[in-house]
């Protein structure tokens, strides 16, 4: 799919991976619209690739919808959807006080990266289906996971479970629909320079990095939105989960 002339929407677009594939896109000559919690963040940088901005939790069903009505209102009919609007928090099960982790934040997490990511793909997918075909293909949605849905961390229970659920559902999700001609695609970053990664100490950054194979360094947001625009540009890549992680494999802490 050509990405010059075609609206995007990417979620968690005000910085970190989701910024720099708003970025990429926008550079591109995509139309993008931003969807994001952080209204600084986001505003400024929706200024900055000439696109617009829309303050939303991606857990709003009805916000979801509005803010979808929004960018077709600006943009017209949005056919490229990158999903990036998550968190991590870590938790053990088990905490040092020896009671359970509460439900609510293992919750919390699914609700947002899991749910979130559905609740957004879908209502997108729900308004792109019976659009014209553009070169075969009506769109191309692409979420988000991480490494740690394969290999997850001590502490990482919840997130993980969150990842892994969006690498169990892009097949499915594939196979559905392909009827209508829209891709999904998952990828599964291993450790890159988030903003959360730019406040540690350079020496911390460094020792993170060693841990990559090769390159042997932190990945920076620029690969991941070129794997993004990569995903976009090629019609084949349908149906797959992509770790973009320099063949890291996460230790148990």
């Amino acid at each position: 799919m050509h990405i010059k002339g075609t609206a995007a929407i990417v979620t968690g677009g005000a910085s970190g991976l989701g910024g720099a594939a708003a970025e990429r896109l926008a550079a591109a000559g995509a139309k993008v619209t931003i969807l994001d919690l952080n209204s600084e963040l986001g505003e400024a940088h929706a200024r900055a690739i000439g696109g617009h901005f829309a303050k939303i939790d991606v857990t709003d069903e009805d916000g979801i919808e509005q803010a979808l009505e929004f960018a077709e209102r600006v943009h017209g009919k949005a056919r490229i959807l990158v999903n990036c609007a998550g968190l991590g928090p870590p938790g053990k099960a088990i905490g040092r006080d020896g009671r359970a982790l509460p439900l609510r934040d293992f919750a919390r997490t699914i609700n947002i990266n899991l749910i979130g990511s559905f609740n957004v793909l879908s209502k997108f997918a729900a308004r792109l289906h019976a659009a014209e075909s553009v070169e075969e293909e009506r769109g191309v949605i692409i979420n988000t996971a991480s490494v740690a849905a394969f290999d997850g961390q001590i502490g990482q229970a919840a997130y993980s479970a969150s990842k892994g659920g969006i690498v169990g559902m892009t097949l499915p999700l594939a196979r559905e629909f392909a009827r209508y001609g829209i891709r999904v695609m998952t990828i599964a970053p291993g450790i890159f320079l988030t903003p959360l990664l730019v406040s540690l100490p350079e020496e911390a950054q460094k020792s993170l990095g060693k841990q990559v194979p090769f390159p042997s360094r932190l990945g920076h947001p620029s690969e991941f939105a070129q794997m993004v625009e990569s995903i976009v540009a090629n019609p084949m890549l349908n149906g797959e989960t992509i770790r973009l992680d320099g063949a890291i494999r996460m230790a148990p802490k």
